[in-house]
């Protein structure tokens, strides 16, 4: 019996039972008498999932679709089956993920965006908030230099490797400048407001996490809310575009597109705007594709990584001339 034979097993827990089910990305998707809902495994903290339902049924509340939970009928959002695997019963929606290929996604997922904001605030709790952006840069930097050091040392023996060691000076020169500019602005306020005004990021934000309603032109919902902190909240803007843009070659028209839709609904401040210019200046990606290697330490190294590394290289000049246009002027 599969894991998610016994998954389903949890749904009495509820008083429910699936007409019929599907596999979906490390879930499974159940039509019952309540509707579409998604039971997938749970590994995290039970405290901090009861954060995340406080807010999501306050974005419900509001509008805006969210995949809250279901409570057992212990009133708990946790079930267990037979062999003690933990399980989450979720709400779920028909409809396509965000289209990377499509404007109107694009700019349709941005609207969203910025009226997920305006009301994702909450009274701040000191263990979800995010880390502060110049302590991450500084460590960044450092394990670029240890990579550096580890290539050297053993000697490059792979394509990966070569260009790593060909390129990573730029790219370290560039995540310097992206501290001296966090340095000139003024990060600590803005962090500081965000926090007293208590500011919750989504974390993960991206076209995956983002449905397009079937049979509804403007309705969308947003989903997968696991990775929420309490955060400067323009780094899910940030991130949000930067997955897209990778794929638009550092379009200038398109970014502008997206700031203005955002701002229009949710007003973008001059320190947040310094912000972004900040996190699009910092090498983000190259350093998620190194520190993946060195935590791996593979021999092998995937051709899909080779490609993506290459190109990074290729887009540097493209991607650091972005930052300096895209944020010359503030919005007016």
């Amino acid at each position: 019996m599969s894991l998610y034979d016994y998954g389903l097993g949890t749904l009495a827990q509820y008083e429910l039972t699936a007409d019929r089910s599907a596999r979906t990305r490390g879930a499974l998707l159940c039509y019952t008498a309540q509707g579409l809902l998604i039971l997938r495994e749970f590994h995290g903290s039970e405290k901090k999932l009861e954060k995340q339902q406080e807010l999501l049924m306050k974005l419900q509340e509001n509008g805006i679709n969210t995949d809250y939970f279901l409570r057992n009928n212990q009133e708990s959002l946790v079930s267990k089956d037979k062999t003690e695997q933990r399980f989450t019963l979720q709400h779920w929606y028909e409809g396509k993920e965000c289209d990377t290929k499509s404007r109107e996604d694009i700019l349709k997922s941005v609207r969203t965006l910025a009226r997920l904001h305006i009301l994702m605030k909450m009274e701040p709790v000191e263990e979800y908030r995010e880390r502060s952006l110049r302590e991450e840069y500084l460590r960044h930097n450092q394990e670029l230099r240890k990579i550096r050091k580890f290539i050297r040392n053993k000697g490059a023996s792979n394509v990966f490797e070569k260009n790593y060691l060909a390129s990573v000076e730029q790219f370290l020169e560039r995540a310097q400048y992206a501290v001296k500019l966090l340095d000139e602005t003024d990060y600590d306020d803005l962090r500081e407001r965000a926090w007293r005004e208590g500011q919750v990021c989504h974390g993960e934000y991206n076209q995956h996490n983002i449905l397009m309603l079937k049979g509804d032109h403007f309705g969308t919902a947003v989903t997968n809310f696991g990775h929420w902190s309490f955060d400067i909240q323009i780094a899910d803007l940030y991130r949000f575009m930067r997955k897209i843009l990778e794929k638009y070659n550092w379009n200038l028209e398109l970014a502008g597109e997206m700031l203005r839709e955002y701002h229009k609904i949710r007003p973008i401040s001059a320190e947040e705007w310094k912000n972004l210019r900040v996190r699009f200046t910092y090498p983000e990606k190259y350093w998620k594709l190194a520190n993946y290697y060195y935590s791996h330490k593979k021999v092998w190294i995937s051709e899909k990584n080779v490609e993506k590394l290459q190109n990074l290289i290729r887009q540097r000049e493209i991607w650091e001339n972005f930052a300096e246009e895209c944020f010359r002027d503030y919005p007016q």
